[in-house]
């Protein structure tokens, strides 16, 4: 398994809700963004510097939100 160190930790607020992004660097100089929406549901991006990432990985994360959302059992009574 690759090692990897936290170089990075930040968060992003959508639809009033904070989501924690992680940024590890790997030991090839590249680095991989992650948010944990669950034990075993994590959004993952890489990229070759930290600002890549970073960068991807919030331009990406609300759609990932947006999309869960769409699949999530609708609460209203029929």
């Amino acid at each position: 398994m690759e090692s990897e160190t936290l170089v990075h930790q930040s968060n992003l607020s959508l639809d009033g809700e904070d989501y924690e992004i992680l940024v590890f660097s790997r030991p090839d100089g590249s680095h991989v963004a992650k948010t944990f929406f669950a034990t075993e549901d994590v959004i993952i991006n890489d990229g070759a510097s930290l600002d890549e990432a970073l960068d991807k990985h919030r331009r990406l994360l609300p759609l990932a939100v947006d999309c869960r959302q769409c699949f999530r059992p609708s609460r209203r009574p029929l």
